[in-house]
């Protein structure tokens, strides 16, 4: 009952509506009660004695019951469903409101399948309880109470001969019970990991299709399509051998009572009627009792998914608002980390004693290798995770003391893993600002460069996009992703490796567009292309959660550390298709804090300009005006 206490607030408010179905599940086994006693009349009085003036009166009453139970059992049924489906209601918004503020640190431990799981399956279980459980369990003590004290009224010592085999039927409950809670456990944690296993292949099915991995999924996903079929055999046995063992007891009283009950009518101690009348009513003894494994079969369903529900539920908000929090309003975008230490898990750094300054409107960069530190830093300024150590603040002001809703609307995010809804470009770009207006949404839209692909659309901004943006490319998506940042209008621009999923020629015009949105603004930028950092203010090189270099672009080739080795083998392949092979070494011996800047048409992307400009050799660069470069993944 822990867990049904701990939801105790999603039912206590609707207790009243679950009053009414307890009531209505009362009187209609009260109402079942009066028709043994119609029985014996008939028998006794008509049938025996003849006295058939009473038929019609009997016929009636059993016509007045039965219309009697029908009301009632509607009472029963819709109070019983109105009440499961509003706490359910209750429990499903908690859940999805628990969902939407937890922190990055929860989702990193769990899968979407498995989240589903408990959105769909789990909840299912405990309203099946709720629905019909609840009043189910209340009919077995109506009935088992008020039968009982019927055939009190009728023959004690054939009550007594029903009540022998009673604690048979108690230890095969208890035992079934026992038994049954931990088997509905693994079904429900059988049916979390096959749903995350489709929802993985589904998500991934370019990738399995890319490596003709079909089979190699089937076979996954059959092992554990058979991992839960057969924990559902389990329980099913569970419940094969419970029901029989429960009609055999059952039977075994039956047998026990029509000889014993039988000598009593020979011998005149009791009536035909009244015999016969017991007889009816020994079901609501027996009933309820066989029906105990049907009831501790919901129970034990709804106990694993109410546990698997309160996981999520009891999620600890590990970020959330100080008592004090105060709204971010006309921030310049002063931004410094003093002395950060940073962890995922105690034991495990990641940051440390990480220290930097970027005043309003510059532009940092990030560069490294993967699993250096460079997300986990940047996750910081808009509370993605919370430092373990120093602090982070924007315009001298720890981030903590702001509320989250405020400060990270003025923090534009785009990351290189563009996510869009199912839904209108329109709707996409205005995510983080609804009240938008057309023009907002059109300037932001011509910032980012996205505006002239749009146009060109069937629909313009109202096309629907599919599941994660399919339908458009790579380049598309991340000047759509550019749009929605920029719609804000943010102080602060977080760019993590916002082109590394598009082309050269791609990266190009969203260069173009990046110079257009931070300007002004004060940008944070991580990229493994040292094209899309050389025109940052400052560059930080980090290492091992470390900054190990930092300083301009210049500063950095002079340095000759890890930038210089990292710019070499980037640079490496068109050095030598400029100057006919050496490698770093032509780089070098033309400087190498020219190399990236050779004629007109080497932008910041480090692609060729496109209009048929000359390379310095007097060469035309091949392919569509861009130079092979190499490394540059």
């Amino acid at each position: 009952m822990w867990v049904f206490g701990q939801l105790k607030q999603f039912w206590w408010p609707y207790r009243r509506t679950l009053y009414a179905s307890i009531i209505g599940m009362g009187l209609l086994t009260a109402a079942g009660l009066v028709r043994p006693f119609l029985l014996e009349e008939l028998i006794n009085r008509v049938i025996t004695a003849g006295d058939y003036g009473l038929l019609w009166t009997l016929s009636l009453g059993v016509i007045a019951v039965a219309v009697l139970r029908g009301i009632f059992n509607y009472t029963r049924q819709y109070c019983g469903e109105l009440f499961g489906q509003k706490v359910i209601y209750d429990v499903r918004n908690a859940l999805y409101q628990r969902l939407q503020y937890v922190s990055f640190k929860f989702y990193d431990h769990q899968t979407t399948g498995d989240l589903m799981s408990r959105l769909t399956g789990d909840i299912e279980a405990f309203l099946s309880f709720m629905t019909d459980g609840i009043t189910d369990t209340s009919d077995f003590f109506f009935s088992y109470g008020f039968g009982l004290v019927a055939m009190l009224a009728i023959n004690a010592r054939l009550t007594l001969v029903t009540l022998i085999l009673s604690p048979c039927i108690g230890i095969t409950v208890r035992q079934f019970e026992r038994r049954a809670r931990p088997a509905y456990s693994a079904i429900r944690e059988a049916y979390s990991d096959l749903s995350t296993v489709v929802q993985e292949n589904l998500t991934g099915i370019r990738t399995v299709k890319s490596f003709a991995r079909e089979p190699h999924e089937m076979t996954k996903f059959a092992a554990q399509n058979e991992n839960y079929a057969a924990r559902n055999v389990t329980a099913q046995n569970l419940q094969g051998t419970y029901w029989p063992l429960m009609q055999l007891i059952s039977n075994l009283g039956t047998v026990l009572l029509l000889w014993y009950g039988g000598r009593m009518v020979i011998a005149g101690q009791i009536s035909l009627g009244g015999l016969v009348a017991f007889f009816s009513l020994v079901g609501y003894l027996v009933w309820p009792v066989t029906e105990l494994g049907y009831l501790v079969n919901l129970f034990a369903q709804a106990v694993a998914g109410g546990e698997r529900l309160l996981e999520v539920l009891n999620a600890p908000l590990d970020i959330a608002d100080r008592p004090q929090a105060v709204q971010v309003t006309d921030i310049r975008g002063d931004v410094r980390f003093e002395r950060v230490n940073f962890a995922y898990d105690r034991g495990h750094p990641v940051l440390h004693d990480i220290s930097l300054d970027a005043p309003a409107g510059s532009v940092i960069a990030l560069l490294g290798t993967t699993g250096s530190g460079k997300s986990s830093l940047v996750g910081l300024i808009p509370r993605f995770y919370e430092a373990t150590a120093g602090r982070v603040t924007v315009d001298g002001r720890d981030v903590r003391d702001f509320t989250l809703k405020s400060l990270r609307r003025a923090i534009g995010v785009v990351l290189g893993e563009t996510f869009l809804f199912s839904a209108s470009l329109r709707e996409n770009i205005a995510f983080g600002r609804m009240e938008a207006s057309e023009a907002d949404l059109e300037r932001a839209a011509r910032v980012a460069q996205a505006h002239g692909f749009i146009m060109e659309l069937p629909d313009r901004y109202d096309t629907i996009v599919g599941e994660r943006g399919l339908g458009l490319s790579g380049g598309q998506k991340q000047r759509v992703a550019l749009a929605r940042a920029v719609v804000c209008d943010p102080r602060i621009l977080i760019l993590d490796d916002a082109t590394s999923s598009v082309d050269m020629e791609t990266e190009y015009e969203i260069q173009q567009a990046l110079r257009q949105v931070m300007e002004g603004r004060t940008t944070f930028v991580i990229a493994h292309r040292l094209s899309s950092l050389r025109r940052a203010d400052e560059i930080l090189v980090m290492d091992d959660g470390r900054i190990v270099e930092r300083g301009t672009h210049e500063d950095l080739l002079r340095a000759d550390g890890l930038y210089r080795s990292i710019y070499e083998v980037q640079f490496r392949d068109r050095d030598a298709l400029v100057h006919g092979g050496g490698g770093a070494r032509g780089v070098r011996e033309h400087g190498a804090g020219d190399a990236p800047d050779r004629g007109r048409g080497v932008e910041a992307s480090g692609t060729e300009h496109r209009n048929g400009a000359m390379l310095p050799d007097g060469r035309r660069p091949r392919g569509r005006g861009r130079p092979a470069e190499g490394g540059t993944a």
